[in-house]
């Protein structure tokens, strides 16, 4: 059995797909990881987080 690898995702994005890839990885509706991450932006680092997170999570099939 292959490993399970983090992905952004390339059906289920709104901007870079990384928001998509963590909810298919962790199995939880993307909707859910996005309001997650809304809060964290206006908690602080959150932009910061997703331009790195974009950046460093590879595209499937890359």
């Amino acid at each position: 059995m292959e490993p399970k690898r983090l992905y952004r995702s390339d059906t289920d994005k709104m901007l870079m797909g990384v928001c998509g890839g963590v909810g298919e990885y962790l199995n939880v509706d993307s909707t859910i990881i996005r309001l997650l991450w809304a809060i964290f932006v206006c908690m602080g680092p959150g932009i910061f987080a997703y331009i790195a997170a974009a950046i460093i999570i590879p595209r499937r099939g890359v």
